[in-house]
C-alpha cells in the first residue's frame, strides 16, 4: 500500500494536470467558434466554383483538347495522396481517424497494382505513416508557425500539385482530411481533385446555356488551379474546425477523468490516514495497559 505522503504527491499531480487539461479546454474552444464559422463560409464558395467548372467543362465539345486538369492523363496508373491532419496532438482521434481513412485507400490501390505517392500536410500525419509507407511518401509539409489555416499555404500545397502534374508525375490526386459536423462528430473524406470529379449531386446543377468571352478553354486553363488550392484550403479549414472539436472533447472527458482520479485517490488517503491513527491508538492504549 502506497504511503500517505505517496499518495498525497498522487492527489496533487492529477490534480495539476485537470487544471492543464481544463485550460486546454477552454481554449479550444474559444478556437472552436472562429474556425467553425470559417469552415461554414468556405463551403459555399468551394462547391460553387466546383459547379462552375462542371457546367463550363460541359459546354466544351472536343474533350481530347480540354485542360488535363479537367480530363486527367487517359491513364490511373499514378496516384498522388494528400493526407491534411494537424501539427499537433491530443485532439482525440482526430489524427488517427483521417490515417485509417487513408490506409485503406492506400491498401486498396495497392491491391490493384497501381502505384502510389504521398505528401502528408500536417506532422502527425507524417508520424503515422512513415513506417508502413516511408518509401511512398514524396514531401512532408508542415505549418506549425501558421496560427490560422490560411490561402497562402494552401496555395503552396496547390503550386506543387500542379508542378508535379505537369511533369508527368501522377495520373490522380486525391485529398484527404476531416469534415466538421460537431463537436463530437467529425467525419474523414476523401475527394479527388485531379482530374475532377463530378459530384453525385450533379442532377442538382442549373443546365443553362450561356456564352462565355473568354473561350471556355480560357477560362477553365485559369480557374481549374485556383479550385486545386480552393479544395485544399476547404480541407484545411474544416480540419481546423475538426481538429479544435475534437481536442475540446479530449480535454474535457480527461478532466472529468481526472476529477475521478483525484476523488478515488481522496478516499485512499482518508482511509489510510484513519488506518494510521487507530494504529496509534491501539499501540498507546497497549502500552498504557502493560504499565
Amino acid at each position: 500500500m502506497p504511503s500517505l505522503d505517496d499518495l498525497r504527491k498522487r492527489i496533487k499531480s492529477v490534480k495539476s494536470t485537470q487544471k492543464i487539461t481544463k485550460a486546454m479546454k477552454m481554449v479550444a474552444a474559444a478556437k472552436l467558434r472562429k474556425a467553425q464559422e470559417n469552415a461554414e463560409k468556405g463551403r459555399p464558395y468551394s462547391e460553387k466554383m466546383n459547379n462552375i467548372i462542371l457546367n463550363l467543362s460541359s459546354s466544351i465539345t472536343d474533350k481530347e483538347n480540354a485542360p488535363k486538369l479537367l480530363v486527367g492523363t487517359g491513364n490511373e496508373k499514378i496516384h498522388l495522396c494528400i493526407v491534411l491532419t494537424a501539427d499537433r496532438g491530443l485532439c482525440g482521434g482526430f489524427n488517427t481517424n483521417i490515417v485509417k481513412k487513408t490506409k485503406s485507400f492506400f491498401e486498396k490501390i495497392k491491391s490493384e497494382g497501381k502505384s502510389l505517392k504521398i505528401i502528408t500536410v500536417g506532422s502527425k500525419g507524417y508520424d503515422q505513416l512513415k513506417r508502413v509507407y516511408g518509401e511512398q511518401i514524396i514531401e512532408k509539409i508542415s505549418f506549425k508557425d501558421s496560427k490560422v489555416a490560411n490561402y497562402l499555404d494552401a496555395e503552396v500545397v496547390g503550386k506543387k500539385i500542379i508542378d508535379l502534374f505537369e511533369k508527368n508525375k501522377f495520373d490522380i490526386c486525391t485529398i484527404f482530411y476531416n469534415q466538421f459536423k460537431n463537436v463530437i462528430t467529425q467525419i474523414p473524406q476523401e475527394q479527388q481533385i485531379i482530374p475532377l470529379k463530378s459530384n453525385e449531386n450533379k442532377k442538382n446543377l442549373v443546365e443553362d446555356n450561356y456564352e462565355f468571352e473568354p473561350e471556355e478553354d480560357e477560362i477553365l486553363s485559369n480557374l481549374l488551379p485556383k479550385n486545386i488550392s480552393t479544395q485544399i484550403f476547404k480541407g484545411m479549414l474544416e480540419n481546423s474546425a475538426s481538429e479544435q472539436g475534437s481536442r475540446m472533447t479530449a480535454m474535457d472527458s480527461a478532466t472529468r477523468n481526472a476529477g475521478e482520479l483525484v476523488d478515488k485517490l481522496t478516499v485512499n488517503y482518508n482511509r489510510s490516514r484513519q488506518a494510521a491513527i487507530t494504529k496509534e491508538l491501539i499501540e498507546i492504549i497497549s502500552g498504557a495497559e502493560s504499565l
